[in-house]
C-alpha cells in the first residue's frame, strides 16, 4: 500500500480506505486468535475497577447527566447511552494502569477502542466477527499514529492514549456504523478538535488518566456519527499546518516520522506488538521492578542497602522519576502507579507487585519508604526505547560491593510476550475481584469466542453483574 493515498496526497485518507476495504479475512489469523486475548484483558481489568471509588463516581456522575441506555457497563448494575458506556467502560478498563501498551507507539489502545466498538456494536447489532475486525483495525491505526511522534508527546506534556486514541476509536466505531472511506476520512479530521490528555496527573496522582481513554471512544463516536451525517472535517488532520504533530508535539514535531503512520499497513500488524502488563503500573517502570525481584531472588539482604540506582530512559524520567519528593513517597495508589523509586522498593521488601502493593498500608509501609528514599536515577545511555523499555539496578551496599541486574527488553514486550495462557491467568485474578468463578468463566468463554458470534452484543451480555 501506498505511503499516502496518491489521489490526495492525505494520510488521513489513506488510513480511512485501509479501514473501509480490509475485508475480514484478509486479517491473519494469528492477529484474530490474539485480539480476543487483549479484549479479555481490558474485561478482567474493568471488572476488578469496579471495587474501586474512582468507578462508582464515575458511573453515579454520567448516569445522572443521560440517564440509562442500551449499553452495558462492564461488571456494574448500568447501562447507559453509546458514549457514556464508552466513557465509563474506557475509565475501567485503564483504572488500574495495568491495561496493554504498544511499546512504539507509547499508547493504551485496547482501553479506548474495546469500548469504543462495544457501544458501536450495540448501536448496529454488529456480528463478532465485524467487531473482533474493527478492533484490529482501530488498534492498527492508534499504534501507528502514536509510533509518528517517537515518544515525543510524553516530552511536552500530553498523553498519547487520549490525544491519538481517538482517531483509532472514530475509524473502529465508523467501520462498524458503515462509514465509506470520504465519511471516515472526514471522522479523523473532526477527532482532530477533540484530541486532548494531559499529564498534570503525574503532579499529585489526580485521576484525569483514568478518563483519557473513555473520553477517546466517546469522542471517536461523536465524530464517526457526526461524519455518517455528511458533517466535514479537516482533510489534513495530522501533517497540516496546524495538524496533530505540528500543533501538539511543539519543539519536539522535527522528531515525527509520518511515514510510520501509513507504512506497511496490511502487512505488519500492530496488535502483535502490544504489550499485556504482568504488573499493574506505568509499562515504564516493569524493567527496573523485574530487575528488583530477580535481585531478591539472589538472596539480597535489605537491611545492608546503601543505595539504589535506576538507569531508565531518558525520554520517561518525567513520567516516573520526576518530581522526586513525590515518587519517593506518594501520596495515593496512582501516584505510586508511577513511581520507580517506590515500585522497585515494594518489590524488594515485598517480593512481588500486584494491586495489594498498592493499597493505603503498602502507600505506609515504612519499610518500603525507607527503601524508596534511596532510590536515584539516571539516563540509561544504551536503552532502545521506545522499541522497548529498558532498566536496570545498581544496587551499592554497606561494604561498598555493586550488585546490578539489567532488563534489556521490559517482559510482555512484543520480542519478550506473554502467552494467551498467562493472560487468561491474569484475567481471572483479576475477575475475581468482581465476580464469581462461574461469571468469570462465562465471561471468558463469550469474549474469546467472540470471532465466531452472531451477534456480539448479545454474547457479551455476560459482561453484566447479573451474570454473578
Amino acid at each position: 500500500m501506498p505511503a499516502t493515498d496518491p489521489t490526495t496526497n492525505s494520510i488521513a485518507a489513506t488510513l480511512a480506505a485501509f479501514v473501509a476495504d480490509t475485508p475480514d479475512d484478509a486479517i491473519p489469523a494469528e492477529v484474530r486468535s490474539r485480539a480476543p486475548h487483549h479484549m479479555l484483558d481490558a474485561v478482567g481489568i474493568a471488572l476488578a475497577s469496579t471495587r474501586y471509588d474512582f468507578a462508582h463516581k464515575t458511573l453515579t456522575a454520567l448516569r445522572g447527566l443521560a440517564g440509562e441506555g442500551p449499553v452495558p457497563v462492564i461488571g456494574m448494575p448500568a447501562s447507559l447511552p453509546a458514549r457514556d458506556a464508552a466513557t465509563v467502560n474506557g475509565l475501567l478498563c485503564h483504572g488500574l494502569d495495568y491495561d496493554d501498551t504498544h511499546i512504539g507507539g507509547v499508547i493504551h489502545p485496547t482501553a479506548s477502542v474495546l469500548p469504543a466498538v462495544l457501544s458501536a456494536a450495540a448501536m448496529t447489532g454488529a456480528d463478532g466477527r465485524s467487531v473482533v475486525s474493527a478492533y484490529v483495525l482501530g488498534v492498527e491505526v492508534a499504534a501507528r499514529l502514536g509510533a509518528v511522534a517517537r515518544g515525543g508527546f510524553h516530552q511536552v506534556g500530553f498523553h498519547p492514549t487520549g490525544m491519538i486514541g481517538v482517531f483509532g476509536c472514530a475509524l473502529a466505531a465508523g467501520r462498524l456504523l458503515g462509514l465509506t472511506r470520504a465519511q471516515l476520512a472526514a471522522a479523523q479530521g473532526i477527532a482532530l478538535s477533540m484530541a486532548s490528555g494531559s499529564l498534570e496527573f503525574l503532579e499529585d496522582g489526580a485521576w484525569n488518566k483514568r478518563l483519557h481513554p473513555g473520553w477517546a471512544a466517546a469522542a471517536g463516536i461523536t465524530a464517526a456519527a457526526l461524519a455518517r451525517e455528511g458533517f466535514t472535517g479537516v482533510t489534513r488532520p495530522y501533517e497540516g499546518r496546524f495538524g496533530l504533530f505540528n500543533a501538539y508535539l511543539g519543539k519536539e514535531a522535527g522528531r515525527a516520522e509520518l511515514g510510520i503512520a501509513t507504512a506497511g499497513l496490511g502487512e505488519t500488524w500492530e496488535l502483535m506488538a502490544t504489550a499485556i502488563k504482568p504488573y499493574p503500573a506505568c509499562h515504564f517502570t516493569h524493567a527496573c521492578v523485574d530487575a528488583a525481584l530477580e535481585l531478591r531472588r539472589d538472596g539480597l539482604d535489605l537491611a545492608r542497602i546503601r543505595r539504589i540506582e535506576a538507569l531508565v530512559p531518558e525520554q520517561v524520567v518525567k513520567t516516573v522519576c520526576e518530581p522526586e519528593a513525590n515518587k519517593k513517597r506518594p501520596s495515593n495508589s496512582y501516584d505510586a502507579q508511577f513511581s520507580v523509586p517506590f515500585l522497585v522498593a515494594a518489590a524488594l521488601v515485598r517480593g512481588r507487585l500486584t494491586l495489594a502493593e498498592l493499597e493505603n498500608d503498602a502507600l505506609g509501609d515504612a519499610a518500603i519508604l525507607d527503601i524508596a528514599s534511596k532510590v536515584s536515577y539516571r539516563h540509561d545511555p544504551d536503552s532502545p526505547f521506545p522499541k522497548a523499555y529498558s532498566g536496570e539496578l545498581v544496587i551499592t551496599l554497606d561494604d561498598g560491593r555493586e550488585l546490578r541486574h539489567r532488563e534489556h527488553i521490559n517482559r510482555g514486550a512484543a520480542d519478550r510476550p506473554l502467552s494467551n495462557a498467562e493472560i487468561v491467568d491474569k484475567y481471572r485474578g483479576n475477575a475475581a475481584m468482581a465476580v464469581h468463578e462461574t461469571a468469570a468463566a462465562r465471561i471468558a468463554d463469550a469474549v474469546l469466542g467472540l470471532d465466531a458470534s452472531p451477534c456480539a452484543a448479545d454474547s457479551l451480555s455476560v459482561l453484566s453483574p447479573s451474570v454473578r
